[in-house]
Parts: C-alpha cells; structure tokens; sequence
C-alpha cells in the first residue's frame, strides 16, 4: 500500500451515458479509500470510443459526482486530449517488434469459430501471415506464452497465460481509435496512479495491463477489485443494460444505502444525516477489507 500522502487514485467513467447505481458504487469505494489515505482522488474522462459516447453525458457525470460531495482533485482530464502520448506508447512497441497489422474482421473470426469450435482466442493468422499496412487493419500486440500474476489486495493472486486464454490482442482499433487496454496503461502512468480500485469484471483484463506495463517500463500500480452490483436476476448494472440512472433527489438516503451495500455498517441515525455529516463518517470509518473476497453484491 502506498504511504500515506503519496496515494493517488482515480475514478475514469466512460461518457457513454449517466452515471448509474453501480458506477456511483464504484466512485464512491475509490473516492473513500483515496480520502482514507489523505490522497488525491482524479477524475478521468474516457471519452475515447467515440461512436459510443451519448450527448450530454460527461456533464451528467460530473454534476452527479458533485452533487454526490465526491470532489475531485485538480483538473478534470480528457483521454481525447492525450492522443499523442498513445500513438507515442505503440510506436515503442514497435520499436520492440511487438506489433503487427491484422485484417481479420470480427465476422471472419466469428466464422472461423463456428467452423472450429476448438479455437478460443485469436489464432494468430496475421501473426504469422504478415497483411500490407495499407490494407484497412488494426493493430496487435504479440503476446509470450508465459503467464502474468497479479496479487489484488482483496482477491489475492490472480495468474492467466494471456497467450493462452486471450491472445494477440488489439491495441488499435481499425477505426484508429486506441484500443481500452493500452489507454488505461498509458493514462495511469501519465497521472501517476498508486493504487486502482475498480469493479472485479475488470480483474480479467489486468494480466494484460500489467503486461503492457512491463513492456512499456511503467511502474504497476496496486488493485482492489470491488464487487459489481447486479439485478434481481444476476446481471452487472450498466449502461448497455440500460440501467436506471442516478437521481439527485434523496442524496443523503442514497448515499447511505451505498455504504450499506459496501458493508460498511453505518449507524442507523446517520440515515437521515446531512450528506457532509456521512461523508466525514464515511472517510473515517471505511475499511475496504470488509469487501475482501465478495465478487457481487445483488439490489
């Protein structure tokens, strides 16, 4: 754990829609565990999956956080701003020989594996079959065959062969839109984050962050993958769900059910305290071990 002071962590939504319960959850554990540890707590805006980004919804998202008393620090920062530094990120691969154009399209690979249920990941045919650069492509990473372990904090180790159980995989769409995976990399390392607490549906794609990390010579960060909350019938709350949004009515009332749900017990005569009162309760009291092992947590 980072000493004291030194923490920096980071809540980074996608602007595809307003925030919703679960997301609220999400900033809510890493806002309080920043704050814990008298750190920063930054507020990143990954606005760069364009064709799905809703009107209006980075504004949403920030005047729910705010009314919320989640105050970030600093400037808020745009991950469209920081092309450069990704485009800067594959050229080192590059030089390392670890990229390569590939032309498959997701409905050849869909085919290909109706034909061959035996293939998982991606087979590597542009690996080994090199395509023209000028042909519409994406980009790869060549991944060893050798496996990544990551200890999360509240899960323990977390080991995956990404040959074996991903693949090569892509860090630059062919729409030139960079990839989730090699953004977060990048934009961590940029913002100097400590520590990562995020939902444990991300915990499948650390192996392949800390990879990138290790290539790159980025220093890894620590995780806490919390649990995601999901629905009466066990899906995670999200926006492709179209889960309901966040009001900011019964902010207080909220928040407090939230604590409840990140099983921080708070007193019951809180449950009508001012949000300033439960905030302070919250920072003081928050224990992140008490979600230590809970992968979901239902409605």
């Amino acid at each position: 754990m980072p000493p004291q002071n030194s923490y920096i962590g980071r809540f980074a939504p996608s602007p595809t829609g307003p925030l919703h319960l679960g997301s609220l959850f999400t900033a809510l554990a890493s806002f309080l565990q920043a704050r814990k540890h008298q750190g920063q707590w930054l507020l990143r805006i990954d606005d760069l999956d364009t064709p799905r980004l809703a009107t209006g919804a980075t504004e949403k998202i920030i005047t729910t956080l705010d009314a919320y008393g989640l105050h970030w620090d600093g400037e808020i920062t745009y991950e469209s701003q920081w092309l450069a530094h990704y485009q800067n990120a594959i050229e080192r691969l590059t030089q390392q020989d670890l990229i390569y154009p590939c032309t498959c399209s997701r409905k050849q690979l869909k085919r290909d594996r109706l034909e061959n249920p035996s293939i998982k990941t991606y087979p590597g045919f542009c690996r080994y079959h090199r395509q023209s650069p000028l042909s519409p492509h994406s980009l790869r990473i060549k991944t060893p065959d050798q496996s990544i372990t990551i200890d999360d904090l509240l899960h323990g180790q977390h080991q995956q062969n990404i040959h074996h159980d991903i693949g090569d995989f892509i860090i630059k769409r062919r729409d030139h839109i960079f990839s989730y995976q090699l953004a977060v990399v990048v934009s961590d390392h940029r913002q100097k984050i400590t520590e990562i607490v995020r939902g444990i549906d991300l915990l499948d794609s650390t192996p392949r962050q800390v990879f990138l990390q290790q290539r790159l010579g980025f220093v890894t960060p620590h995780y806490q993958h919390i649990p995601i909350i999901v629905d009466a019938h066990g899906t995670k709350l999200s926006k492709q769900a179209f889960s309901t949004p966040v009001h900011t009515h019964n902010i207080s009332q909220t928040l407090y059910y939230l604590l409840t749900q990140l099983q921080q017990n708070p007193p019951q005569e809180l449950s009508s305290a001012p949000l300033n009162e439960l905030l302070d309760w919250a920072i003081t009291s928050w224990d992140i071990k008490s979600l230590e092992k809970i992968t979901a947590i239902s409605l």
